[in-house]
């Protein structure tokens, strides 16, 4: 019941936006016309050929102007780099309702992404530190805003939450269902985007490895056969729908699908690490500052580990175990959104690369509660402030649109606090390099406090 209760309350958030434009006055953005587009072939046609939907316009309904091709013709077929996985998933409820019809299956499925969040913490803290956690940063800008929004991301991070509990009841109790679950919800990422494979490599290897190691060898190899299987089929139909292992074989020749051409260039991007957080325009700090307390929960993890609280007690390491499942999900994220997206900021509202990583990050945020109760009531307010702010702004006409609101929200004129990446601004470096200097003075008291002896000093 605390489950549905959970779920009942943030799709009804997420229903209440679905009116709310994506930019201006366009109630869609580019990307998510184009995997409009694709549903619309997939319903009308049957195929993911969309040279009868750009030769008549079709997407005008959905996108004012026009609507550029981004694909190259492959066997006489226009088809578009973002891949057919995703406008397969939304197809019945587009044939359904239309595109308000998608909004709200996708608003559904991302409130159940935190719902499987929560039944994760569980496995970290009690209640009602989980459940608070997952409302918490279920209730954050990011996740309302990008929950009815028609891209791949929360329904990728709703899979990753679930294959994440699946690995961990294998953990507890071996049985096939569950292994067979997690392989399946695993397998289904690459369809949603080659990005995935990122965050979902280390599940994938938990949901294996606990399997096989709990005496399931037969299951834990048929859940490696799912996954495999589902890779090999994904580049097989890429090959003759794309001409390459992935849809971007089907970008237009020189063009890059991450925005860099080299090694470099993507190094070359390591300050996104810090706009990710403190941006004033996209940094989570801004718009969801309780997701600071996935930093703290990483600290106090790899704090429990370096004390060895696992050898003395012992529901601490499945704690550990979950916990370090949901870092490495948030983390895999993080680093694919800095190094690998083409930008962080567009056509839609901050955090989209990151939306994916939003329930693993959740059940983080259920520890740093615990831990941290008044600073994590400072930062759940500050971010239920910065969400009621801006769902009224954009009711009332004060905001001008997702993608580019123009609200203070929440911090007011303490909003130029903040430093803006991409301009050249020296506070940017600067904040930048405070926040690394503290996070190395904070290792290095930790590193310094395991160097005394006793266990009274590790554990105080």
């Amino acid at each position: 019941m605390r489950a549905l209760a959970l779920w009942a309350v943030l799709f009804a958030a997420y229903a209440a936006t679905l009116g709310v434009d994506a930019v201006g006055s366009r109630h869609y953005g580019t990307d998510e016309a184009r995997q409009l587009v694709l549903a619309e072939s997939i319903v009308s046609d049957g195929d993911v050929d969309l040279t009868d939907e750009f030769a008549t316009r079709a997407y005008r309904r959905l996108h004012a102007g026009e609507l550029r091709r981004q694909g190259e013709l492959i066997l006489g077929r226009t088809v578009e780099p973002q891949g057919v996985g995703f406008a397969v998933l939304i197809a019945p409820a587009y044939a359904l309702g239309g595109p308000r019809a998608v909004e709200a299956f996708l608003a559904a499925v991302a409130a159940l992404g935190f719902a499987l969040a929560a039944r994760v913490a569980r496995r970290i803290v009690p209640e009602p530190w989980a459940s608070g956690g997952a409302l918490l940063a279920g209730l954050s800008p990011p996740a309302i805003a990008h929950a009815t929004a028609v891209h791949p991301e929360a329904v990728a991070g709703t899979a990753l939450a679930g294959a994440a509990l699946a690995a961990l009841r294998v953990r507890e109790r071996p049985a096939f269902g569950s292994a067979f679950a997690g392989a399946a919800l695993l397998a289904a990422l690459p369809w949603l985007g080659p990005k995935y494979l990122a965050p979902a490599a280390p599940v994938a290897v938990a949901l294996v490895r606990w399997t096989a190691r709990r005496g399931r060898r037969t299951a834990a190899l048929a859940a490696a056969e799912v996954m495999v299987a589902s890779v090999v089929v994904y580049a097989t139909l890429n090959d003759r729908l794309y001409g390459g292992l992935t849809p971007y074989a089907a970008m237009a020749s020189g063009r890059s699908p991450t925005g860099a051409d080299s090694a470099g260039a993507h190094l070359e991007r390591a300050p996104r690490l810090a706009a990710l957080w403190i941006d004033r325009d996209v940094g989570l700090l801004r718009w969801a500052p309780v997701l600071a307390l996935t930093g703290y929960a990483a600290w106090l993890l790899w704090r429990s580990r370096r004390a060895r609280l696992a050898r003395l007690v012992p529901e601490r390491q499945e704690a550990e175990a979950a916990a370090g499942l949901a870092l490495s999900i948030w983390g895999a994220v993080l680093l694919v959104a800095a190094f690998a997206a083409p930008s962080i900021a567009g056509e839609w509202f901050a955090g989209r690369e990151l939306a994916a990583g939003l329930p693993a990050a959740a059940a983080l945020c259920g520890w740093g509660l615990r831990h941290a109760p008044r600073t994590g009531a400072v930062l759940g307010a500050l971010t239920l402030l910065a969400s009621g702010w801006l769902v009224v702004a954009l009711a009332v006409g004060g905001a001008t649109g997702w993608a580019n609101p123009g609200t203070d929200a929440p911090l007011g004129p303490a909003l130029d606090v903040l430093p803006r990446s991409g301009v050249g601004s020296p506070w940017f470096a600067v904040a930048a390099a405070v926040g690394a200097a503290a996070l190395v003075a904070l290792l290095a008291r930790e590193w310094w406090r395991e160097r005394r002896p006793g266990l009274a000093s590790r554990l105080s």
